[in-house]
């Protein structure tokens, strides 16, 4: 891996300006492996290992770029960098909203949509992620207003279904029924407000939605609402 200068990469991850991070060093705030970095300027190989062994003002380093999130979405909050309200990024820590690269939504969930939600700084693996190529199965868990007729699952893998307002049909996608008023409807596309266009398609209305999972990965039922995880190159890999 590249070296880089230490203000460059603390500066990067939200540190502060390189001022700033200059400040800290000078301080003795910058610590590797216990001794201090008085040296902002000296270049340091930033990979794991190295990140695992330095501190700033006693706490561990935040992430490397590169990082990969999976939040429990909460119900409320837009995924956005600059619409109104509350944000999903209001629920990071203050730096990592800083950070350059900036830590980006891979797809959206509307602001009445909670569940799985992945965030990355990493612009390559976003855009493989959310590509129509990649095929990648999304499920969600929807409660209904009213019964299921019975006939939706048919409906929905047929690849006929046509949303209104629009001329090319769905691809087919898989619904199960948990209970008269729940399903757990799986889809390969993403387009605007999808699932619930679908039930309301088959003359229902959701009332809830919450996504369970993306491609492999599931979200964990010990995951709070507004609560995230990092994930690691193995749980990254199972999204695929």
């Amino acid at each position: 891996m590249k070296a880089v200068r230490l203000d460059r990469l603390l500066a990067n991850l939200g540190y502060g300006s390189r001022r700033e991070v200059h400040i800290l060093a000078r301080a003795g705030r910058i610590r590797l492996d216990g001794e201090a970095l008085r040296d902002a300027q000296q270049r340091v190989t930033a990979d794991a290992s190295f990140a695992a062994r330095l501190n700033v003002d006693g706490e561990p380093l935040d992430p490397l770029p590169g990082i990969v999130l999976m939040m429990n979405k909460p119900l409320g909050v837009t995924c956005s960098h600059k619409e109104a309200g509350p944000l999903v990024f209001s629920l990071l820590p203050d730096r990592w909203r800083l950070r350059d690269p900036a830590i980006s939504t891979v797809g959206r969930l509307d602001k009445d949509t909670s569940g799985l939600l992945l965030l990355t700084d990493d612009g390559a693996l976003l855009h493989r992620i959310i590509s129509p190529r990649a095929s990648i199965l999304k499920t969600y868990r929807a409660m209904l207003d009213s019964p299921l007729r019975g006939d939706e699952a048919e409906l929905f893998a047929s690849g006929s279904l046509i949303l209104e307002g629009e001329d090319k049909p769905l691809l087919p996608a898989r619904l199960e029924a948990v209970g008269a008023t729940e399903a757990l409807l799986t889809i390969v596309e993403g387009r605007y407000h999808q699932v619930r266009r679908m039930f309301a398609a088959a003359g229902n209305r959701v009332t809830a939605l919450h996504r369970v999972s993306v491609g492999g990965l599931a979200l964990p039922h010990d995951l709070a609402p507004g609560e995230y995880v990092v994930l690691g190159a193995e749980q990254v890999a199972r999204i695929f």
